[in-house]
């Protein structure tokens, strides 16, 4: 039973790194070359979220190393992913209220076609 949770956690981290990479590639980031503008107000909000997420994370290796309770590192899982998961649906929020909207006007589809796909992938 232990070992299928922790394959299924496993899995579902795996899962989510992908769709977070993806993400990023679909937000006018990343490897594709495309980029997008963002105030510093955005930038510092959303690169606090990732800071808190980060800390998250370490403090989560901190405690596997400790050989803290496995509940205790569950819970803090937990709150990581509810973190991740708060900050991919702002990073969306905004995507949708920006690029996609500005294409919209501009009388292009693209980023719809494109914010379908994503949204299919953050949903599987």
């Amino acid at each position: 039973m232990t070992d299928t949770l922790t394959q299924n956690m496993e899995q579902h981290l795996q899962d989510e790194m992908e769709v977070e990479k993806e993400a990023e590639h679909a937000c006018c980031c990343g490897s594709t070359g495309r980029k997008k503008n963002r105030s510093g107000d955005e930038k510092q909000l959303l690169i606090h979220r990732l800071n808190r997420i980060e800390g998250q994370i370490r403090g989560i290796r901190r405690m596997v190393e400790e050989d803290d309770y496995c509940v205790d590192i569950l819970t803090q899982v937990s709150a990581t992913s509810c973190a991740l998961n708060s900050f991919t649906k702002e990073l969306l929020a905004r995507h949708i209220k920006g690029c996609v909207t500005e294409d919209i006007r501009e009388g292009s589809e693209e980023k719809v076609d494109e914010l379908v796909r994503l949204i299919q992938k953050l949903m599987k």
